[in-house]
């Protein structure tokens, strides 16, 4: 391609809203044009590297036997009536009427869809296992879209979902996906950690996220460097923590405890370490139909509340705050509250380091009071682990110390089991003619997003950096005077050789400075350049390879065995 030819409208200027290096360059770069909050257009040289990222996320899903199909962007709204989620996703969710009141939703996830189609086609265990995938565009109405295709409202997206006739099959694809997606980040040149996850809204017993490593990451990941754990800071787990400091001793007594609310003066006032104080968090759990209810989550108080681990241990759909008027109301006292004295109908749930823990002091649920000599050992409660994990805690499978990095989710797959095909009666005849849901699991990739992950990591103050997969053509031709015959006539010759050689090759024609040239060649990011110039007149060129711009003078009659040396 000629860039005489090819629109390309490369600007100096930082768009007023880019933050991130990935939104600047691909708006710099002319890849894509903002048309609205979280609505982006692909300009042609964008449209080539999502055409290249999808290529090979579609290469070594269809290498791994999965089968491509293409699914309706609007959806029934009935469909996702049948699976209970069309009122719990919420308000990302765009609802629509056509003109005869039929409502419809524009897809953010296929789940219903995909269910429906293998539900009308599959009828028997002799069609199972079969995995099937798209990619295809997705709509979620963000409520504060940012950072260009990192968190957009319109996104290009793999997904795809698998259907098995047991869990053990279920399991087995799910590694196999796992398998097939590190090869599709390897591919990409991607620097990423496979992470423990929390399922979401999508939902399923469990999940795992592929994380691209990058400072700008939006998701706080726990790492281990002693060994392979990773895991998202809502799903991570640790060995259990001790506490180096002598526990005090009491007998049970309620104690008179004036002005001490907080952890801190708690601490201070019995002159003991935080991990034997009981801390309590209160919060008002929502659920669908506008049903709620009071939780109270205790931990050590040395512990933070992790709030999604919260959510999930009592299977809500949020988790809101509480003034210290509603707290009075249900008859607690804020700043004192305990979790052995509890008003009827509050909940209380524990976290797993406080089983059998003894020596502990927690609030008397009445102003400037306290209960020493705590002793939970046999104690029934509701154990669930609701507390994050910390920088420096001692990783559960090897004992090395986890800490945490940034990371770009760019892939995410789940093990649904039946949570889709039962409310969805989508069921198929086992070997003793005994209908069965399916059992599912899922996997999906941001294609777009992977635009944004990879100039996250491959950039400079110069431009993008585009890997060998992703890149929107493998060299560009730089002519630095066109006016010189000789050397237009050298480039002409190269790109025809390259074409021929089946690479996807650049030529930058245009009739403007050579200094102009070399700075859109830095901010578009493709990896290698031929600068034809002055040097011509002794018989060499120059090669540069972008990640780097390492420059070496090279042969002009040896341009081409250089060139397909480097790719």
């Amino acid at each position: 391609m000629r860039v005489s030819q090819l629109l390309i409208p490369t600007s100096k200027e930082t768009p007023n809203d880019a933050t991130l290096a990935s939104h600047i360059f691909l708006i710099r770069g002319g890849f894509i044009q903002g048309v609205g909050s979280g609505l982006y257009n692909y300009l042609p040289l964008g449209k080539r590297v999502l055409d290249r990222v999808r290529t090979v996320v579609k290469e070594e899903l269809d290498r791994a036997g999965c089968q491509e199909v293409s699914l309706g962007f609007v959806t029934p709204s009935s469909l996702w009536i049948e699976s209970g989620r069309f009122e719990k996703y919420g308000k990302e969710l765009l609802r629509l009427k056509d003109r005869k009141e039929n409502e419809f939703v524009l897809g953010p996830t296929h789940e219903e869809m995909m269910v429906n189609l293998v539900r009308q086609t599959v009828k028997s265990y002799k069609a199972l296992p079969i995995n099937l995938y798209q990619i295809n565009l997705k709509f979620r109405d963000e409520i504060r879209p940012r950072f260009g295709l990192m968190r957009s409202r319109e996104f290009l997206m793999k997904d795809g979902y698998s259907f098995h006739a047991s869990q053990e099959d279920m399991k087995r694809e799910f590694d196999h996906m796992e398998e097939t997606y590190k090869k599709i980040f390897t591919r990409l040149g991607l620097e990423f950690r496979v992470v423990e996850a929390d399922s979401g809204a999508i939902g399923g017993s469990g999940s795992k996220e592929f994380m691209v490593l990058a400072d700008s990451g939006e998701d706080t990941i726990v790492v281990c460097d002693d060994c392979d754990y990773g895991a998202n800071i809502e799903a991570a787990v640790r060995a259990e923590k001790t506490c180096d400091v002598e526990p005090p001793e009491a007998i049970y007594a309620r104690f008179h405890t004036p002005q001490t609310s907080t952890i801190e003066a708690l601490s201070d006032f019995f002159k003991v370490d935080p991990f034997y104080l009981i801390k309590i968090v209160a919060k008002r759990a929502l659920y669908d139909g506008g049903e709620s209810r009071i939780v109270l989550f205790a931990m050590r108080g040395s512990e933070t509340l992790q709030e999604v681990k919260a959510c999930n241990a009592v299977l809500a759909n949020e988790l809101v705050d509480l003034s210290e008027e509603e707290l009075a109301e249900a008859g607690l006292v804020a700043g004192y509250m305990g979790p052995t004295k509890v008003p009827e109908g509050v909940e209380v749930i524990f976290d797993a380091m406080l089983e059998d823990a003894t020596n502990m002091i927690c609030g008397a649920n009445e102003k400037d009071y306290h209960l020493v000599g705590i002793n939970l050992k046999g104690y029934e409660a509701n154990y669930k682990d609701i507390v994050a994990v910390q920088e420096g805690d001692s990783c559960r499978r090897c004992g090395g110390k986890l800490r945490y990095t940034k990371g770009i989710e760019a892939g995410h797959i789940f093990q649904l089991g039946t949570q889709y095909s039962k409310p969805l009666k989508a069921e198929f005849l086992d070997e003793k003619g005994k209908s069965q849901p399916f059992v599912m699991g899922t996997y999906g990739i941001g294609v777009s997003r992977l635009l944004a992950a990879i100039i996250e990591q491959h950039h400079d103050d110069k431009g993008c950096i585009w890997t060998k997969e992703s890149a929107p053509f493998a060299v560009t031709i730089i002519v630095s005077n066109i006016k010189d015959e000789a050397q237009l006539a050298l480039a002409e010759e190269t790109y025809a050789a390259l074409q021929e050689k089946g690479i996807e090759v650049l030529l930058d024609d245009r009739k403007e400075r050579f200094g102009f040239k070399m700075k859109d060649f830095e901010l578009i990011g493709v990896p290698l350049a031929v600068v034809i110039g002055k040097n011509l007149a002794e018989g060499s060129v120059e090669l540069i390879e972008r990640d780097g711009l390492e420059k070496r003078v090279i042969a002009a009659d040896k341009i081409l065995a250089e060139v397909m040396g480097c790719l």
